[in-house]
């Protein structure tokens, strides 16, 4: 049981839109193939990864750094206690030789693609999905058959005007979905709340509508913003300020009576830690956004549930970033709260496996083994690239 060779290429994401942050014309994303000894019905074992979008291409850490501790690992070193199976735990370890606690930007999101790749390689390697590859070994053997899903969009674009927003939005209820989100915080006060109102009178219910403001605000405008919203009650107000700044939170969560989602962008279960006991937030009310591709991957996101419980929180209040099958697959696992989807964004790393089921209460699991790439054609195609 062993690691043969880890492949990786930075690839663009092509994308023309923005939000109150981030112009993603310029962004990157990196793409890993773990090529292992194994061989199921006469073909090789590979798992591929990639990171969430947001964030650029992590090649040379990979590369100088993580791919080397793992390669330098030996077959015992690298296997299980049984011997019939990578080991998650271990690779991770082996990965953060040598590293300083904190400082978790970056570095997060190479070990977190990496992760993903290798988590794929083990299911794929038992034979089974990923998401009944944890329910059995984390969860007790329960999962969820649907999972909730809800669409982010709503992006700024060049010429994107009122209409254009309200057809998007449109697209998404045509497809299923009941839930949607848009962004804001990239224009005007004024500007955006004509946003909210356009969309808003094509979806069934206010609270079918949440909006993200990416950390855009201080403390006085997340304010004044939570203050304009506040009579709509939408589904949930995302990332006000930023990230880091808890006591903005706690000021925020304070005086906002709705729901608030952050989470995204911390990388580390000490940084969600700190999120819980500093930031104000209300475990009966509130949503928590972990990426487990940006952060440090699935062995570390398993750390941050056991706080989270340890702490009074409910794993169903955690709904993943990212709109990518690895969250889909841990969300049905271990009973997380839903998912985040990009129907048409973020092509071919967003959406899920061609041919998805959709219903009211959620998306239906796919029965791939391991991630279940193989059963996107657009994203498996990128994925093999890296062999060649």
């Amino acid at each position: 049981m062993k690691i043969l060779d880890i492949k990786e290429k930075t690839v663009s994401l092509q994308s023309s839109i923005r939000n109150a942050y981030i112009d993603f014309s310029q962004m990157t994303a990196s793409v890993v193939a773990i090529i292992t000894d194994q061989f199921i019905d006469g073909e090789q074992v590979v798992g591929f990864g990639f990171n969430s979008n947001g964030r650029y291409g992590q090649g040379a850490l990979m590369r100088e750094r993580l791919i080397p501790r793992i390669m330098n690992l030996s077959e015992k070193e690298q296997s299980n206690v049984m011997g019939d199976n990578l080991d998650p735990f271990k690779l991770w370890n082996a990965m953060m030789v040598n590293e300083k606690p904190g400082g978790h930007g970056e570095r997060a999101v190479g070990v977190g693609t990496l992760d993903m790749a290798i988590w794929d390689a083990v299911a794929k390697i038992a034979n089974i999905p990923l998401w009944k590859y944890l329910s059995d070994n984390f969860n007790s053997g329960k999962y969820d058959e649907k999972v909730f899903v809800y669409a982010a969009g709503g992006y700024y674009q060049p010429e994107k005007d009122l209409d254009l927003l309200r057809d998007e939005v449109r697209s998404y209820l045509d497809q299923g979905f009941e839930v949607v989100k848009i962004k804001v915080g990239g224009a005007d006060i004024n500007h955006d709340k004509k946003r909210i109102e356009a969309v808003l009178k094509i979806v069934a219910d206010p609270s079918n509508l949440a909006v993200d403001a990416n950390g855009r605000f201080n403390t006085q405008q997340a304010l004044d913003f939570g203050n304009m919203i506040s009579p709509y009650k939408l589904r949930w107000y995302e990332e006000p300020g930023d990230p880091l700044d808890y006591e903005l939170s706690h000021i925020i969560a304070d005086n906002y009576k709705g729901p608030i989602a952050t989470g995204e962008n911390l990388f580390s279960s000490q940084d969600s830690k700190n999120l819980i006991l500093y930031g104000g937030l209300r475990s009966e009310t509130d949503i928590l956004q972990f990426d487990p591709a940006l952060s440090y991957g699935l062995v570390e996101f398993m750390r941050t549930i056991k706080m989270l419980e340890k702490h009074a929180w409910s794993r169903r209040s955690c709904i993943p970033h990212g709109g990518h099958l690895m969250a889909l697959n841990i969300a049905a696992g271990l009973g997380l709260g839903g998912n985040e989807a990009y129907p048409g964004v973020f092509e071919p790393f967003g959406g899920f496996f061609d041919g998805y089921s959709l219903s009211p209460e959620g998306i239906y699991l796919h029965d791939n083994p391991g991630i279940g790439f193989e059963g996107k054609k657009d994203l498996i195609l990128l994925l093999r690239s890296v062999l060649i």
